[in-house]
């Protein structure tokens, strides 16, 4: 029956939308940033693979199905933008001048505590792309010589956690300007933490998508230099 079960082609989508279900339950019961959906379906569909000793490999034959979607879902993104459009044009410096920071203070904080705690070049450029959507950030890792089921394994770190604790870090530093909150969620946690900007505000979720694009394009650029400081 376990056989069955798991090597079956649906089951790693039916455990998703399970686990997906499970936490969108949770967070409307607690209603609080840890009761994230993403966050307890990855630790419900981890308990699921190792309670039924299920490879990796197994599951994503049904799962990888979802990623399809992925691309046409970012795509989507742009409307928002394009509704919010005339605040691109309205202050095109301020906003693509702080993306460019925000890549800039990812890139050197990584380099820094590479620094600190004596990683090698392989385990540094794994994490330089580690603030940019999984397609990009592949590409890149593969290309510099990292570890490219690691840097996955750091980008989805990072878009879970900018996902839950970004309304909590905006309030910690009082920030109030939808245009600054957007900017700052997209540059920082990518397409998950869009996701969270667009429940926040249409001007967040709209400056947030803008800053994935800009943010994935500035890190290509950026770590082919950065990747030699290491």
């Amino acid at each position: 029956m376990k056989e069955f079960i798991t090597q079956s082609v649906y089951f790693g989508v039916v455990i998703t939308f399970i686990g997906y279900e499970i936490g969108l339950l949770l967070q409307k019961k607690f209603k609080t940033a840890l009761m994230n959906p993403l966050l307890i379906a990855a630790i419900l569909i981890i308990g699921v693979l190792v309670l039924l000793d299920v490879p990796y490999e197994e599951y994503n034959k049904g799962a990888g199905y979802i990623s399809f979607f992925l691309t046409p879902a970012t795509v989507s993104l742009a409307i928002p933008l394009y509704r919010q459009l005339s605040i691109l044009k309205k202050y095109p410096l301020a906003i693509f001048g702080g993306i460019i920071a925000g890549v800039l203070t990812a890139m050197v904080s990584i380099w820094l505590l590479s620094l600190g705690f004596g990683l090698n070049h392989e385990q540094y450029v794994t994490l330089l792309p580690k603030s940019i959507t999984t397609a990009i950030g592949m590409g890149i890792s593969d290309k510099m010589g990292g570890i490219v089921t690691l840097t996955v394994v750091a980008i989805s770190i990072t878009g879970i956690s900018g996902n839950v604790l970004c309304e909590a870090i905006l309030k910690l530093f009082k920030i109030t300007e939808p245009i600054a909150k957007g900017l700052a969620i997209g540059t920082s946690a990518h397409a998950l933490g869009t996701a969270k900007a667009m429940e926040i505000g249409e001007i967040e979720g709209a400056m947030s998508s803008l800053a994935i694009v800009v943010t994935g394009i500035v890190t290509v650029l950026s770590v082919s230099v950065f990747a030699k400081f290491i």
